[in-house]
């Protein structure tokens, strides 16, 4: 199962290299980023409400009350995201945003791990995790140093 999870991971992974291509593509199209953005949101949304009526599995009135309200942030969050990266994607490159993305989550990841903080389990900051960071770091200086 562990496999599987993995896995999972590592297509969300291949998943998000290609949206950003897709959504910079749509930047193009709709003349902005804020546009293609939503663009982008309103067809996800779609095919997110779609998934969830085929699965009768729309959330309750109590359920969506039951949510702390710093959780509703996410879409704010995700929405800085997607216009970052099709602001940025074109001029840095796939592989230097994605580099210098997946450090600033595994920083962050780190310190969240570590303290348990937004509902994750914690996991201390061990020194093998310290040096996975530092050796992910020099990857991300080596693609995104411009010779």
């Amino acid at each position: 199962m562990y496999v599987l999870l993995c896995a999972l991971a590592f297509a969300a992974g291949v998943v998000l290299v290609v949206q950003v291509g897709v959504n910079a593509t749509l930047r193009t199209g709709l003349g902005g980023p804020v546009a293609a953005a939503l663009a982008s949101f309103l067809v996800g949304s779609a095919a997110l409400a779609l998934l969830l009526l085929a699965n009768g599995a729309w959330p309750a009135r109590s359920q969506l009350l039951a949510a702390p309200a710093w959780a509703w942030a996410g879409g704010v969050l995700g929405a800085f995201y997607v216009v970052s990266t099709i602001v940025l994607g074109p001029r840095l490159g796939a592989a230097a945003l994605l580099s210098l993305v997946i450090l600033g989550q595994l920083l962050t990841s780190l310190v969240v791990d570590h303290y348990g903080w937004l509902g994750f389990p914690e996991h201390p900051m061990t020194l093998t995790r310290l040096l996975g960071a530092l050796l992910l770091f020099g990857g991300v200086l080596l693609v995104v140093h411009r010779a």
